[in-house]
């Protein structure tokens, strides 16, 4: 039988062996994706209004939220103008 301690181990090892550049790609989605809900929340608006603003189903905005979503520059745009804050800056 398999214990945690190995099973913990073999998932870091697993996890060591994600590129860096993939996990910078999940940590980015994931941070938008919780910017995104922090701003639906302090603007009290519902993910069906925000699927209303940007044109888009209910169902999709429930992707973007899940954090595995590959944010294009066009749906950044996009709800940066429907909840009228910036999310992308570049310095």
């Amino acid at each position: 039988m398999i214990q945690f301690k190995d099973t913990e181990k073999m998932l870091h090892e697993m996890i060591a062996q994600v590129p860096s550049d993939i996990k910078k790609q999940y940590d980015y989605s994931f941070d938008l994706s919780d910017r995104i809900d922090e701003q639906m929340k302090s603007q009290g608006i519902s993910r069906r209004e925000l699927a209303r603003r940007t044109g888009k189903r209910p169902s999709e905005i429930t992707r973007w939220l899940s954090g595995q979503h590959n944010f294009t520059l066009a749906t950044i745009a996009k709800l940066s103008v429907a909840l009228d804050h910036d999310f992308l800056k570049i310095v």
